[in-house]
């Protein structure tokens, strides 16, 4: 219990905890979600030039015209949608942000928001901090496919808000348009406001389709779509996200945002901006480096002896430890970086009783050839598996 006037204060993420102990043992990084490998050099040189030019003072609250109206281009481009860039599309400090601001500016006190579990550690801190409460609907393995019957079930009066991820991380699952399709409907039904995070959404294999929610009928009205630069364009840091969907939800959106960063990164808008007209080139050749890499992953730590998920989307796949004789996967996970030298992340972060011992941890692949093969081989030797 917290001592009179205390607040109650988030836990440290599992990010910076694992990061920090990779750098204490000089650990192979297959834990957080960020490439080795900067973005396109054009597009750093964009930015660059914006800070030559002297843009480099506030930008407009919403983020500068220039950015806004490519991402809504972006939209219209990829999936027939049509943001207005005046009024639906706000610029953010990353997706995280975005999330945040989304669940302050759409969540109640008392409110439920039902998310599909596992998910991003940020989504039940940000329902919290909104006085909401979060609702796990559990996505099971080995499949993890979203339960349509669980869904509806986990629907009650207090129910505001739903909150999808798709590509998911961690579980690297694809919502198949059926199933988008039959969460559509849910909301429709019970009246619900939707948040997708879609910040892996040019991160898809094997010929699947990343199909927005926003654009099944009568969830245009009802839905704010996340994104993000930084996953797209291997430029985690420069924390450019973005929020787009109907203005009477952006503007709710807006004005919270206003009072956590207000807006962030002039130079860098301007580099996404020039981003965002890469052309569809970049982006199949991502996806085809991405889906090489993972199968180099998947490969490597069946080979080990880890039982393996192969992911649909996004750079992570997850891996059952018990095979290694181990069932709890934080334990593990602290252990790996010096018996092993590497660092990976215990799943049990990304559910809501985060305290229970479960025998999965998450691998990163969003890395050159030559970290994942130096990980792997680390994972052998340190485990003694050849």
């Amino acid at each position: 219990m917290n001592a009179p006037g205390q607040a109650r204060r988030p836990q440290t993420t599992i990010f910076t905890q694992m990061s920090a102990l990779a750098q204490e043992h000089g650990a192979v990084n297959l834990g957080q979600g960020f490439p080795d490998e900067s973005g396109p050099a054009h597009i750093v040189e964009a930015a660059a030039a914006a800070m030559r030019e002297g843009r480099n003072q506030y930008p407009p609250m919403p983020g500068i015209p220039e950015l806004r109206q490519a991402i809504s281009a972006h939209q219209r481009h990829w999936y027939g949608l049509e943001p207005d860039p005046g009024e639906g599309v706000v610029v953010t400090a990353g997706a995280t942000e975005a999330i945040a601001a989304s669940m302050l500016a759409l969540v109640e006190p008392g409110d439920e928001v039902i998310a599909f579990e596992p998910f991003y550690d940020s989504y039940k801190a940000s329902v919290e901090l909104a006085g909401g409460v979060i609702v796990p609907v559990r996505l099971e393995a080995p499949g993890y496919r979203p339960d349509l019957d669980r869904l509806r079930a986990s629907v009650t009066e207090r129910t505001r808000v739903l909150l999808v991820n798709s590509p998911h991380n961690p579980t690297g699952t694809v919502f198949t348009r059926e199933e988008l399709e039959a969460v559509a409907a849910v909301a429709v039904e019970r009246d619900l406001v939707v948040v997708t995070d879609e910040v892996y959404e040019h991160l898809v294999f094997d010929g699947r389709e990343h199909v927005p929610l926003a654009g099944f009928a009568g969830m245009w009205d009802r839905t704010v779509t996340i994104g993000s630069a930084g996953k797209t364009f291997s430029l985690t840091g420069w924390k450019i996200g973005w929020a787009s969907g109907p203005a009477h939800l952006v503007d709710r959106v807006k004005a919270v945002k206003q009072y956590l960063s207000f807006a962030s990164g002039t130079p860098f808008q301007h580099g996404i901006a020039t981003a965002l007209s890469i052309g569809d080139e970049y982006y199949r050749e991502l996806a085809a480096g991405y889906e090489r890499r993972r199968d180099l992953m998947v490969a490597g730590l069946a080979g080990i002896g880890f039982s393996v998920r192969e992911p649909e989307g996004t750079y992570f796949v997850t891996t059952g430890i018990e095979p290694l004789g181990y069932g709890d996967g934080m334990a593990f996970c602290l252990e790996l970086p010096e018996r092993c030298g590497v660092v990976a992340v215990p799943t049990q972060v990304f559910y809501a009783d985060g305290e229970t011992a479960r025998p999965e941890v998450r691998f990163a692949f969003c890395k050159p050839v030559a970290v994942i093969e130096e990980g792997l081989e680390r994972l052998r030797r340190g485990l003694g598996r050849g």
